[in-house]
């Protein structure tokens, strides 16, 4: 039991994601994170009130496709499903026509869930009409095939590193042998040519 607690621990860590800072007017801050394929994300976002500032949201993936816009954000939630393994980017922008040294910075506080966490599963027990039993077995069931695709991924990129990393030394094997190649002809050469040299100054027969 604790080998399985162990290893869904760091799943439950990574799948949530809690953060409050402040954004100094006129500025742009962003957060970025990987998700995997086909992964439900989650986000609920409050941003403290300034007069005449407006602050907008801008969620984009790595291509720069937008997930999720709002102009004049303040509070809200959103919700997108990534269609494929991606670095997504979550961007707060201020903008205030009073400038930078007149008004404070606003406190940001974000909330982002995903794969297991995101789920509602109150309202799939509704939907479904699932006892409480079931519902539980329904989250175990989601949380262990997000393992199971966590596993597939890191065995995935083990491979292409391992492939990446016999084809790098190849390469390396064949650039030291046409190193020692060019050298052993320099040398070579440099030997024919000093005997000549000497040769003709007669100073060898």
């Amino acid at each position: 039991t604790s080998v399985a607690a162990l290893l869904l621990l760091p799943v439950l860590i990574e799948s949530v994601l809690s953060i409050s800072f402040f954004l100094p007017v006129n500025t742009r801050k962003c957060l970025r994170e990987e998700i995997h394929k086909d992964v439900l994300v989650t986000g609920e976002y409050d941003i403290s009130e300034q007069a005449n500032t407006k602050t907008n949201l801008k969620i984009t993936d790595s291509s720069g496709h937008t997930l999720y816009s709002k102009e004049d954000a303040s509070k809200g939630k959103f919700a997108f499903t990534t269609e494929d393994y991606d670095m997504f980017e979550v961007c707060f922008e201020s903008k205030s026509p009073m400038g930078t040294g007149r008004v404070p910075d606003q406190l940001v506080n974000l909330d982002m869930k995903h794969g297991v966490e995101a789920k509602n599963y109150e309202e799939i027990a509704k939907v479904e009409k699932l006892k409480p039993l079931e519902v539980e077995l329904r989250r175990l069931e989601d949380l262990s095939e997000s393992i199971v695709n966590d596993f597939a991924y890191m065995k995935k990129r083990e491979e292409e590193m391992r492939d990446t990393n016999e084809s790098t030394n190849t390469r390396v094997l064949y650039f030291s042998i046409f190193s020692m190649c060019c050298l052993i002809g320099l040398a070579t050469w440099q030997v024919f040519y000093l005997r000549r040299f000497f040769k003709a100054k007669k100073l060898i027969e």
